[in-house]
């Protein structure tokens, strides 16, 4: 009953900056954390980031955290992920998911209620 689709994926150097968008749309008023998670190849899926949507509290793995910053817009139903001082280890296809549920460890992607397709980023050194 939600849809997420990402965008502002790309090719970028080492040090450059990029920013990402997860669009939501159908019922996501139910929606109480929204969460970035990682795959690069070869490696499982990890967490980055999420948000308390109604508190606007942010959490962030500790790979990203000082670099990264997680943030909303109700109005646009929007959440995005602005990514500082890349590095050639951050490479990954980024997926952003959201969770009904009240409550539950927001680092594990098992609790996320929906998924959008992903967008590569790519950095090189």
């Amino acid at each position: 009953q939600v849809q997420l689709v990402e965008s502002g994926g790309g090719l970028v150097q080492a040090g450059d900056s990029l920013r990402l968008s997860c669009a939501a749309s159908g019922r996501t008023d139910s929606s109480n954390f929204m969460g970035w998670f990682r795959q690069a190849p070869g490696k499982e899926r990890e967490f980055v980031a999420a948000i308390w949507w109604s508190g606007g509290i942010t959490y962030y793995a500790d790979s990203v955290k000082g670099r990264f910053t997680i943030s909303r817009d109700n109005a646009k139903n929007t959440v995005y992920l602005q990514m500082n001082s890349l590095k050639p280890e951050d490479t990954a296809v980024y997926s952003c998911a959201a969770t009904t549920r009240p409550y539950g460890n927001y680092r594990t992607s098992a609790i996320y209620d929906y998924w959008g397709q992903g967008t590569q980023v790519t950095v090189s050194s």
